[in-house]
């Protein structure tokens, strides 16, 4: 079965985050975002995430926004 596409996400994140040293206060600080929200996306039941905090992430963590979509 094909997994949620919202912890598919989650988990690029948080993979990609960890690969450049990143925090997820950071990582906040970066994408102007809230640290908790970002702690909210990374979890285990992520919500649903706007285009625009897609690309303001996948900025910070120096990807092109369909990465953070791919399968």
């Amino acid at each position: 079965m094909q997994k949620n596409i919202r912890l598919q996400f989650a988990e690029k994140i948080k993979k990609l985050r960890k690969k450049l040293g990143y925090t997820q206060e950071k990582l906040a600080e970066l994408t102007k975002i809230d640290y908790k929200y970002i702690q909210r996306i990374e979890g285990k039941n992520p919500p649903a995430v706007k285009i625009d905090t897609i690309q303001r992430i996948a900025q910070a963590l120096k990807v092109d926004s369909s990465k953070l979509l791919d399968e």
